[in-house]
C-alpha cells in the first residue's frame, strides 16, 4: 500500500515482502506457513496494516535470506514518512482553518511574528494556542465565556478566540484572591466611585479590588472588526476579565466593565455554552441602571433640559463622570452623536 501526502510518499516494507515472495512464485498461504505466521497476518503485513517487528525481521531473514537490519530500516523510513505524511495533512488542514484568523492584525500588536509564509504563520498561531493542530480549538473552547460586542462578521468569533487567548495569557502574571462574588457585589459602589478619576487613578485600583474578589482584569488594545468590547470567563482558580476601550470613550468602557460584572455576579460564565440573547440584554440592563438609576435618569429626562451644563450639573449630582451621561442621552436619541462631545473622556489605558 503507498500513502501520498502533497510531498511525501509512504511506502510499507510489505511492497517489498510481495516482491520478493512473487520473484520467487510463492503463493501467500505459503509463505505464512514457512514464517509461522497466519495468512491474515501476512496479509496485514504486506499491506502495512501492521507493524514489521524485530521477531518479524528475524523470521525473514531465514526465509528470504534478506538481513533482518535491513527489513527494520525499511519499517523505520515507513513509520517516519507516516508521520511525516500526517504532519503534512495537520499543516494543509491547519493553513485552511487561518485564513479567517485576523493574523495581520495580532502581528501589528506583536502577539506573534510577523509573516506572509501560511506554514509560518500555522506555527506561530498553534504556539500562541498552546496546541499541537489549530482544529483542536473547537474541543477548546471556553465554556461559559461571556463578552460583549456590538456587531457581527465572518472574523468575529476568531477575533474573540484570538483576545480571549491573550486575556488568559496575560492574566498568569496576576496574584489573585480566591474567587468571591459576595465581595464584588459590595464592591459595586466603590468601583462606581471610579468613574469620575482619571485612568492614571483608578486603573491600578480597579486592578486591586477585583484581584480581592478573584478577578484577573486585563486591559487589552481592540481588533478591528471584532466588534468586540470585553470578555470574561474562568481560567482555573480564577475569573479573567478582558476590557478594551473600544472607540476610547470612557462611557464604552465603563459600561462594559458593569455588563461583564453582571455576567460574574450572576454566574452566567459557568454555562456550559456561551451567554444567551437574554443574559446578554439582563447585563446591559446591570451596567446601565448601575451607571445611572433609571429614576434618576426618567426624572432628568422629564425636566427636558439636554444642555451641556444641564447635564455636567446632573452627573455631579449623581455623582458620575458627565460623558457617562452624554453616552446614554446619545444611545437613547435624546441628543445627538455629534453634540458635546468635548465632555466625553477619552481614556488611553495601558494595555
Amino acid at each position: 500500500m503507498m500513502r501520498f501526502s502533497k510531498h511525501t510518499i509512504a511506502i510499507p516494507p510489505g511492497s517489498t515482502i510481495r516482491e520478493q515472495i512473487e520473484n520467487r512464485g510463492m503463493k501467500q498461504k505459503e509463505f505464512a506457513l514457512r514464517m509461522d505466521l497466519s495468512e491474515k497476518h501476512v496479509s496485514r503485513l504486506i499491506n502495512g496494516q501492521v507493524e514489521l517487528t524485530h521477531d518479524v525481521a528475524l523470521r525473514l531473514e531465514s526465509v528470504l535470506g534478506v538481513p533482518a537490519g535491513f527489513w527494520n530500516n525499511l519499517e523505520a523510513i515507513y513509520r517516519e514518512k507516516l508521520m511525516r505524511v500526517a504532519t503534512e495533512k495537520d499543516m494543509e488542514q491547519d493553513i485552511e482553518l487561518i485564513k479567517d484568523f485576523p493574523y495581520a492584525k495580532i502581528a501589528t500588536l506583536g502577539w506573534v511574528e510577523k509573516t506572509r509564509v501560511a506554514e509560518e504563520k500555522v506555527i506561530q498561531l498553534r504556539h500562541f494556542f498552546e496546541v499541537a493542530k489549530i482544529k483542536l480549538l473547537d474541543n477548546l473552547r471556553i465554556p461559559g465565556i461571556a463578552f460583549r460586542k456590538t456587531g457581527e462578521n465572518i472574523f468575529s468569533d476568531y477575533s474573540l478566540a484570538v483576545w480571549a487567548q491573550k486575556a488568559r495569557i496575560e492574566a498568569r502574571k496576576y496574584n489573585v484572591d480566591p474567587i468571591n462574588i459576595s465581595k464584588l457585589k459590595e464592591q459595586i459602589p466603590t468601583i462606581r466611585e471610579m468613574t469620575t478619576s482619571e485612568p492614571e487613578f483608578f486603573c491600578e485600583k480597579l486592578v486591586k479590588v477585583l484581584a480581592s474578589c478573584g478577578i484577573a482584569l486585563v486591559f487589552l488594545p481592540h481588533i478591528g472588526g471584532s466588534f468586540l468590547h470585553g470578555a470574561t470567563f474562568y481560567d482555573g482558580n480564577k475569573i479573567v476579565m478582558g476590557l478594551t476601550v473600544r472607540g476610547k470613550y470612557a462611557d464604552k468602557f465603563w459600561f462594559s466593565l458593569f455588563h461583564e460584572l453582571h455576567h460574574i455576579i450572576s454566574g452566567h460564565i459557568t454555562n456550559v455554552e456561551n451567554t444567551t440573547e437574554e443574559q446578554e440584554d439582563e447585563a446591559d440592563f446591570f451596567a446601565k441602571n448601575t451607571l445611572i438609576e433609571q429614576s434618576s435618569f426618567d426624572a432628568f429626562i422629564n425636566s427636558n433640559c439636554y444642555t451641556k451644563d444641564c447635564i455636567v450639573s446632573f452627573a455631579n449630582k449623581i455623582g458620575i463622570s458627565p460623558g457617562i451621561v452624554l453616552g446614554r442621552l446619545q444611545k437613547e436619541n435624546k441628543v445627538p452623536y455629534n453634540r458635546f462631545n468635548e465632555i466625553k473622556e477619552k481614556y488611553e489605558l495601558n494595555e
